[in-house]
């Protein structure tokens, strides 16, 4: 892109700036800090960029126009000048009445996508009147025990006129399955459905924990759900590979780049050796990738990973649709980067958070709501973070040109050293024998832990600010308003409810179906019909996934 005698003339004046004018000013005044990095550590932040830093940059082979190869600057040719990203709040209260009562809430106030969150016994396979569900029922979303609660959730919402996400995992494959039977009730053609379920179950054994089934099986049903939805339901993305939870745990952002695409790479390697066509599947995939504060290094690690995937997805397994090349990603902003003091302060830590993401071009965006450090979010604070993404859409000017940042000097220089940084950790992942083999041995868990306990130590020794925390507090806080909360009486009514579920339907026609389902997962056949029929007898969530645990196992989890 630049002159070889330019760069060179740049470079020199560069120097002489350095030792002439920004030396001695140093020198005398000093600076804020001994060094500054990028906010995870992982690069210093020179003083001052210019073309020298990026002469080897190549446009077309680095950059390219949005919607052409390497797909760095976007996947589509208008971004956000033709259609604004889906603003898709993450909504799931304790019970399916009040998810649906949210759900038309957000969707009256401009909402454009739903996306749910479901409570911890329904993320494990237990229903709520288990006794692992004690005291955990609807706290972290919504209790889903049935169909009959997924039915209760989208009373009043056609699922052809909307597109829903949905964050499960281990039983991903029985809430899917749920999703499909309503549509299918409501006359909805299984092709017109649309979403995603995040159905990533590697980055569970890496950050959340909250699997099932050992990893074996678990793959065969993340494979087995991309062979039916390709016949079925083309139009739902089968997985939303999630860095999101990596860097919430503690991740760097080039960790969580390449730990993600590396997760990427073995459910891709799982379903070509189950004998699946990639450029079949491939398209479906969608990413999911948190926002922090730190603007820039979030704008370059987006574009870095949408080059990294381009790259990946031609030469490790030579596609040849342009659609199984495009990372196409939702965003959240950090919910790790609340606080729980000076709430208010959370408004603009996620304004700053959904503006790096819009500026590095993703899909859809979740912005969280300011009390989230200590709940669900009220309906007022969700209605806040709403507006902040309308604010940001129709106010700030930020969607009104595509990858404005291109061509800046830090920026471009920052996606090049993340996307060499991530390489560099896919290459070890590799050496081990892959993700699944370095996240068996516990290796990848103890990078994150690592990078997690030096930021934690940082910000204990006052070395990283975190405002209203551990600098510029305030002594008298004023107490917070009025937080959500899910009464004893709410989980006692869902416990009743799953109870009367049972005394109602055909339990011959229950039997049956798991019969059937333990029969599919003994052999080889694709379990997903399986389980619709299970979902349709009205089985429970957790005797669908019991009758799986019956052949597949449970699993521990890695020593680290």
């Amino acid at each position: 892109m630049f002159d070889e005698e330019d760069l060179e003339a740049i470079q020199e004046g560069h120097e002489e700036w350095k030792e002439e004018t920004y030396g001695p000013t140093v020198d005398r005044f000093g600076e804020r800090k001994e060094t500054f990095t990028t906010d995870t550590g992982g690069t210093e932040v020179d003083p001052l960029y210019t073309p020298a830093d990026v002469g080897d940059l190549d446009y077309e082979e680095d950059l390219g126009n949005p919607a052409e190869e390497p797909y760095t600057r976007g996947v589509y040719s208008t971004m956000y000048r033709g259609r604004l990203w889906t603003m898709r709040q993450y909504a799931g209260m304790g019970t399916a009445r009040e998810t649906n009562e949210r759900f038309h809430y957000l969707m009256d106030e401009g909402q454009t996508g739903l996306s749910m969150a479901f409570d911890l016994p329904t993320q494990m396979g237990y229903d709520s009147d288990a006794a692992m569900a004690e005291g955990e029922v609807g706290k972290s979303g919504v209790a889903i025990d049935s169909l009959d609660d997924f039915e209760t959730v989208f009373d009043g919402i056609p699922l052809d006129e909307v597109s829903t996400s949905m964050t499960i995992n281990a039983p991903a494959s029985v809430l899917l399955a749920m999703y499909i039977a309503v549509g299918d009730k409501q006359g909805v053609p299984r092709e017109e459905l649309r979403g995603t379920i995040q159905n990533d179950v590697l980055k569970e054994y890496i950050a959340r924990n909250t699997f099932i089934y050992p990893p074996e099986p678990s793959m065969r049903l993340i494979t087995d759900i991309f062979e039916f939805c390709a016949d079925e339901v083309p139009n739902f993305n089968t997985i939303s590979i999630s860095g999101y939870h990596i860097r919430e745990a503690g991740s760097t952002a080039a960790q969580e780049i390449a730990f993600t695409l590396g997760d990427g790479i073995e459910y891709v390697e799982a379903a070509v050796e189950a004998g699946q066509d990639v450029d079949e599947f491939a398209p479906q995939l969608s990413f999911f990738f948190a926002s922090y504060n730190n603007i820039l290094e979030e704008v370059a690690k987006f574009r870095a990973a949408r080059r990294m995937w381009y790259k990946i997805m031609e030469e490790r397994f030579d596609v040849e649709k342009d659609a199984s090349k495009q990372l196409k990603f939702h965003t959240q902003t950090a919910g790790s980067t609340l606080t729980a003091q000076q709430i208010e302060n959370n408004v603009v830590r996620v304004a700053y958070q959904a503006l790096a993401a819009v500026l590095g071009g993703t899909q859809s965006l979740h912005t969280n709501g300011k009390d989230e450090a200590l709940s669900l979010p009220t309906e007022k604070s969700v209605r806040t973070a709403l507006r902040t993404q309308q604010i940001l859409a129709h106010e700030s000017g930020a969607a009104d040109t595509i990858d404005p940042l291109a061509g800046s000097y830090y920026v471009e220089s920052l996606t090049d050293e993340l996307e060499q940084e991530a390489f560099a950790i896919l290459d070890e992942v590799d050496e081990r024998g892959g993700m699944r083999q370095a996240v068996e041995a516990g290796w990848v868990q103890r990078q994150i832990q690592d990078t997690a306990f030096e930021r934690q130590r940082e910000i204990e020794a006052g070395e990283r600010t975190i405002v209203g925390v551990n600098d510029y507090r305030v002594e008298d806080e004023e107490k917070s308003e009025d937080i959500e909360q899910v009464s004893e009486e709410d989980q006692q009514r869902q416990r009743e409810n799953v109870q009367q579920l049972r005394d109602d339907r055909d339990d011959a026609a229950v039997e049956d179906a798991l019969d059937d389902l333990r029969a599919a997962c003994e052999g080889d056949e694709n379990v997903m019909p399986y389980i619709v029929s299970a979902v349709k007898a009205y089985a429970t969530t957790g005797e669908i996934c019991d009758a799986m645990r019956d052949v597949f196992g449970e699993y521990r989890g890695a020593t680290v």
